[in-house]
């Protein structure tokens, strides 16, 4: 059996951190949340790394970050690209937004032979989130058997403003039964709540319920469902928004679940994420590397 693959979406770095020069180091070597992520996918087991980029980000990134994460995992690239369409299908005049997290996994779909995770290039998981789907990818499994490593909602929230979080409804097999996406979640006095009009009014929500954070692992079975429900998407979605709308990744996921089609054993990790949602959070995000490395946990 093939050790697992992992897909990394890193296509929209250049927007969420001003263009990839001025992507922010999280430790004193210069390296980012990535390098992290690569290092503990390395040491759980997996094989292999795709990274999807944008094409003329490519040169840019492969001297930033790639030739670092190299030394861990073999690399390989794809590209997501706003003309990356079925046949019969056109880019909406006007349209700059990329199509969205499920649109980056099918970008890399040729190049996925063996079951995989996919991750946010930005999001810092922690070792055991690696671990445990690893793990599961690396044991026989069905064509249509797949995994989330659930988090901690308490446990990836920031004090310095609102994030949006996938929170997660599982049955009592711990199996997936639906993701509700929540854009407005903050970290509150009484622990954490939820906005559905934009901060005017909320409500309360358990600081311990499992969210989703794009962590997630697949059987290759999956890959057709991703190339049918985009073609779905753009004959169904797109028209109503055509500028925004985006294909996103939970959405084939749901449709797996709705249908029948599929399963997804939700793993519940303790880790604490990181990430830098703010500006104000790279300092912590920094601190917490910072102690990693001097715990051990990562040695260069």
């Amino acid at each position: 059996m093939k050790k697992p693959i992992l897909v990394i979406m890193a296509a929209g770095m250049g927007s969420r951190f001003g263009g990839l020069k001025q992507m922010t180091a999280v430790d004193d070597g210069g390296r980012v949340i990535m390098d992290f992520s690569v290092y503990d996918a390395a040491k759980a087991g997996f094989g292999r790394a795709v990274i999807v980029i944008k094409r003329e980000n490519e040169a840019d990134f492969r001297r930033l970050v790639g030739e670092r994460i190299e030394k861990l995992l073999p690399v390989t690239y794809a590209y997501q690209e706003l003309d990356s369409l079925p046949d019969g299908f056109s880019v909406p005049e006007g349209r700059k937004k990329p199509w969205g997290t499920a649109h980056a996994v099918l970008s890399a779909a040729d190049q996925i032979d063996a079951p995989f995770a996919v991750i946010n290039a930005d999001d810092y998981y922690g070792f055991g989130a690696f671990e445990a789907v690893g793990r599961f990818l690396s044991e026989p499994r069905g064509e249509n058997e797949h995994v989330m490593a659930g988090f901690l909602l308490k446990n990836t929230l920031t004090e310095n403003g609102a994030v949006a979080r996938g929170v997660c409804e599982t049955d009592e097999k711990g199996y997936l039964v639906s993701v509700t996406e929540r854009t407005h979640v903050e970290t509150r006095p009484n622990g954490a709540a939820y906005s559905l009009d934009g901060g005017k009014t909320f409500t309360d929500i358990d600081p311990d319920t499992v969210v989703s954070m794009n962590f997630w692992g697949f059987s290759t079975g999956i890959l057709s469902a991703f190339r049918e429900g985009f073609t779905d998407f753009l004959k169904n979605k797109l028209p109503a928004d055509p500028m925004k709308v985006e294909y996103f990744l939970p959405s084939v996921v749901t449709g797996e679940l709705t249908s029948g089609r599929g399963t997804c054993r939700v793993l519940p990790c303790a880790e604490k994420w990181y990430g830098v949602t703010y500006k104000e959070d790279l300092k912590g995000v920094q601190d917490a590397i910072a102690r990693l490395e001097k715990e051990g946990k990562y040695s260069f």
